[in-house]
């Protein structure tokens, strides 16, 4: 798999509005298998400028898509995502009250370190500009992402979203499953951070008092927004015309009771997941072990200044001059507490996937058995 070039998010400016270029980091976290890695490190650039603006009443509680829209997601993964490999595009489209509409969508092309000739944000505008010409709806409202059984919470993630959210307030990220919507159901879920995760990231305070006094745990990062898909008639026509013709034979695959490959490789990056948190938590117990060990020292060195000062002031010496203690006993550093929420946050969508799949495979076990008792 080739290794897409890294490249700095751009400041918002007062430009036209741009699309989210793909980049990835080059380096991916040791204990988590190389499908994962590539997901988490997966991260595209922030909008150029903002869309539209609104007030904080006016959030959005509704993501609208137009079914082409859908396609075309869907169709840019069959195309460019090759088993792991993420793909990213742009969501456009306009805001009506409280709910955000997605018109169309466009995706933005993977490339290779060798392609150092491409500029991210030419491309960007030029696709903006074009859309603009032929009277398409050109406003940013977001990107969206694909994932790789369920891998999607992360720390490339989550900055990018709060840069898109801070510069356009309404966007949302889609996150498209492609596993399991080759299932039967199709996974599309819209994401957006939370105001209690803005803050801290706006001061950017990830130590563990920082969390705590904005009362941020892994269930407040990321609020999802519920999607309706809209066709106009003329598609639900054709779409009622296709489903008639399409073959009775392909309708059984939603009820094969094979699990394959996929609850064994969802308990795997779970347990990899847990890897990852168990060394995190021993990293932050290495971290209170050393600061309690420093606050000791601290606390014996001043008695011992103390005590001699009190000998010498009996013998009439003048007392030793004062010391910036501080200075001398620097306090360790505080590992930030930002990854161990994300962990957990991905633990958690781990565990609902699971449960989501075992819970259907239970159901398609109970139809398989009250068919074969009303066939005996």
């Amino acid at each position: 798999m080739a290794t897409r070039k890294e490249t700095t998010p751009a400041a918002p400016t007062a430009a036209a509005p741009a699309a989210p270029a793909a980049t990835t980091a080059a380096t991916t976290t040791a204990t988590t298998t190389a499908a994962a890695a590539a997901i988490t490190t997966a991260t595209p650039a922030p909008p150029v400028t903002a869309a539209a603006t609104s007030t904080s009443e006016n959030a959005v509680k509704q993501v609208q898509i137009d079914g082409l829209v859908v396609l075309k997601i869907i169709k840019h993964y069959q195309e460019e995502g090759h088993g792991s490999e993420v793909v990213q595009g742009v969501l456009l489209g306009l805001v009506v009250d409280d709910r955000l509409e997605i018109t169309n969508c466009f995706p933005f092309p993977q490339h290779t370190e060798d392609d150092a000739d491409f500029d991210e944000v030419q491309y960007q505008m030029e696709m903006m500009r074009s859309l603009r010409h032929v009277n398409i709806d050109h406003l940013h409202v977001g990107w969206y992402q694909s994932t790789y059984y369920g891998t999607f919470v992360s720390r490339a993630l989550l900055d990018s979203q709060f840069s898109y959210q801070h510069a356009i307030e309404e966007s949302v990220v889609l996150i498209y499953d492609p596993i399991k919507t080759a299932q039967g159901s199709l996974s599309l879920k819209a994401y957006r951070l939370t105001p209690k995760l803005m803050e801290v990231c706006k001061e950017k305070d990830f130590s563990a008092e920082g969390l705590k006094k904005a009362n941020v745990a892994f269930e407040h990062m990321f609020e999802e927004v519920p999607i309706v898909i809209k066709n106009s008639h003329l598609i639900n026509v054709l779409t009622w015309e296709l489903d008639r013709k399409a073959p009775i034979t392909e309708k059984h695959e939603l009820l094969s009771l094979s699990s394959s490959n996929h609850l064994e490789k969802s308990l795997q990056l779970l347990m990899d997941r847990v890897d990852e948190m168990s060394q995190d938590i021993v990293k932050f117990n290495t971290y209170l072990r050393n600061a309690s060990k420093q606050t000791q020292q601290k606390n014996q060195y001043q008695q011992r200044r103390q005590q001699e000062n009190i000998q010498r002031q009996s013998r009439g010496e003048p007392p030793l001059p004062e010391e910036d203690v501080s200075k001398m006993f620097k306090p360790p550093s505080q590992p930030p507490r930002m990854d161990s929420l994300l962990i957990a946050g991905q633990i958690n969508t781990y565990i609902q996937n699971i449960k989501e799949f075992t819970s259907q495979n239970m159901g398609k076990l109970f139809m398989a058995e009250a068919l074969q008792n009303q066939a005996n």
